[in-house]
């Protein structure tokens, strides 16, 4: 319970400042359409125009504040219409829709697991070899602090049209984007973890001539898995982002990313806020479930969760 109530009051607090952000944000197209429609509405002066400029309220159109709540193409949406598609989007359509979230979001997902599986292994050998030789930490370590100072948006469309060129796509390119993303967080993390026992820890392994292997597998593995969920945690949210990314400018058909495109060129908020959500709960199962692994795997080893 202590730990729910601080994210259910930054929850409240982001709730309400939606709401409030609603009114300002559709009171002109909701006046805009009042007045088509034959509703009273009281004209705003220049003053009123220039004080409100680009929010369009005027305080003697406050009866108009329910209709931003509900208007069908609005700039901001209203929580409760997000909600509404959501629903509709999730449980009211077949999986196999193209308008279900369901199958966007497995199109998405699929590239995202592949990846960081791929990102997350290829971490884990990095930090290895970082750890036992000298060589690979002054060289590899500061070339994959570099590796991400690369922005992914400039790197996700030339690394999909270069495989594409090679006929290579579908799923292995957006997998790669994810992978690169995820890869970092993983060799860090597995870095410091695998550093983390104390050196009388260590000074009593070379007392009992324990070799490195042995080392490893009795001592410094043991050591690093909370380092280690922690980097999953963060890199399995990092391979979502990596495959939306990817499916933004490449024009993809399917995909969490193609549903925000398509509700941005057709003019369908709804849509694109309802698919920003599906990702943003897919990435809190997703790190829910490494959470609970985490504590199960803890537990068993003797160690404390908090």
């Amino acid at each position: 319970m202590k730990s729910v109530l601080p994210v259910m009051t930054v929850v409240g607090a982001v709730l309400l400042f939606w709401l409030v952000a609603v009114v300002p944000m559709n009171m002109h197209l909701v006046a805009d359409q009042a007045q088509r429609d034959g509703v009273s509405v009281v004209p705003e002066t220049p003053v009123e125009r220039q004080a409100y400029s680009g929010i369009g309220l005027s305080l003697r159109n406050l009866h108009l504040v329910p209709r931003t709540y509900d208007f069908v193409r609005p700039r901001l949406p209203a929580p409760q219409q997000v909600a509404r598609e959501m629903y509709a989007t999730i449980f009211e359509k077949k999986i196999t829709s193209k308008r279900s979230l369901v199958y966007h979001g497995w199109v998405t997902l699929a590239p995202t697991l592949l990846g960081f599986f791929i990102g997350t292994g290829l971490g884990i050998l990095l930090a290895v070899g970082i750890v036992y030789s000298r060589v690979m930490d002054r060289s590899v370590m500061p070339w994959a602090i570099v590796s991400q100072t690369i922005p992914i948006l400039a790197l996700a469309p030339m690394v999909i049209v270069v495989l594409g060129a090679m006929g290579i796509q579908g799923l292995f390119p957006k997998s790669l984007i994810a992978a690169y993303l995820s890869f970092f967080p993983v060799v860090v993390g597995m870095v410091k973890g695998l550093r983390s026992p104390d050196a009388i820890q260590l000074d009593l392994l070379r007392t009992y001539h324990a070799s490195n292997r042995q080392g490893f597998w009795a001592l410094r593995l043991p050591a690093s898995t909370p380092y280690l969920f922690a980097s999953l945690k963060i890199g399995i949210s990092a391979s979502l982002i990596g495959t939306i990314v990817a499916e933004l400018p490449t024009g993809a058909k399917a995909g969490f990313g193609a549903r925000m495109l398509v509700g941005d060129q057709y003019g369908q908020p709804l849509v694109s806020w309802a698919a920003l959500f599906a990702a943003a709960l897919t990435a809190a199962a997703l790190v829910g479930l490494f959470s609970v692994m985490e504590r199960v795997t803890l537990r068993r080893m003797g160690m404390r969760t908090a």
